[in-house]
């Protein structure tokens, strides 16, 4: 329970060590901290020409296909870096985990503030793309604080449990990379769960927290409906999220006194 107070007395720090942190990712490239948005539209045109123009999932909902991707893949994104960083983090910086007069147990939330730079970018990217088609910003946007403070807190629950277990299961980190690979499909990202109503295990795709946010950034985006309207879903991600928030987090407490000596 302390964690909130360690993370509000040292916010100062966790924005400075962020911007350090997203600057310094691709310094002595070229383009520098160009890249960081080069690659994530790359594989947003990837999927837009292949399911868009390739297989015509257009066809599947009532708004532009490119509209729909955007708007589900940019939550996804912002989860699959913070899960693979944040699972890194504490070998990342171990140079700081060794110093005793250091609070640690900020370090995931210097990940999680560096990834929001580029989400908030595509964010915008994927209001601009409704724009083009006529779909006007409305008061439904301002969901989008509630969702990403959903998204915040849900991965990073993950986080503190996952960074502090691959420090003594380094293979951690590569199990997580392969599912993420495959954990993109469990989401309605490049297709319409409405496709699946009349099967059996539509209800998979649904029970996956991510499903909620998904969703929410589409509602806000485009589909004007206030969370609240989804109560039991809303009920059953919050119940998921604090789970995992506890759990991280005791788990990261239970373990950092042998972070020093194993690093």
């Amino acid at each position: 329970m302390s964690l909130p107070s360690d993370i509000v007395r040292n916010r100062r720090l966790i924005l400075k060590l962020a911007k350090n942190d997203f600057r310094t990712r691709y310094a002595g490239s070229y383009l520098g901290i160009i890249w960081a948005f080069v690659q994530p539209v790359v594989t947003v045109l990837v999927y837009w020409l292949v399911f868009g123009l390739g297989f015509k999932s257009a066809t599947t909902t009532d708004v532009p296909f490119v509209l729909y991707l955007t708007c589900g893949i940019v939550p996804w994104f912002y989860c699959q870096e913070l899960l693979i960083s944040g699972t890194n983090v504490l070998l990342e910086y171990s140079y700081l985990v060794k110093k005793v007069v250091f609070e640690i147990g900020v370090l995931p939330m210097v990940k999680a503030v560096s990834a929001f730079f580029v989400h908030a970018f595509f964010i915008l990217v994927a209001i601009v793309i409704g724009m083009l088609y006529g779909i006007m910003p409305s008061v439904y946007l301002l969901q989008l604080v509630y969702y990403f403070a959903a998204l915040f807190l849900f991965v990073l629950g993950i986080v503190y449990g996952s960074c502090a277990v691959v420090i003594f299961f380094r293979d951690l980190s590569q199990i997580i990379s392969i599912i993420l690979q495959v954990g993109i499909w469990s989401v309605p990202i490049m297709f319409n769960l409405q496709t699946f109503e009349t099967r059996s295990f539509a209800f998979i795709f649904r029970i996956n927290p991510m499903y909620y946010i998904v969703t929410g950034y589409r509602d806000a985006i485009y589909g004007h409906v206030w969370f609240w309207e989804r109560g039991w879903y809303t009920l059953y991600f919050w119940g998921w999220t604090v789970f995992l928030l506890l759990f991280g987090t005791a788990v990261f407490r239970k373990l950092r006194v042998h972070f020093a000596d194993v690093l």
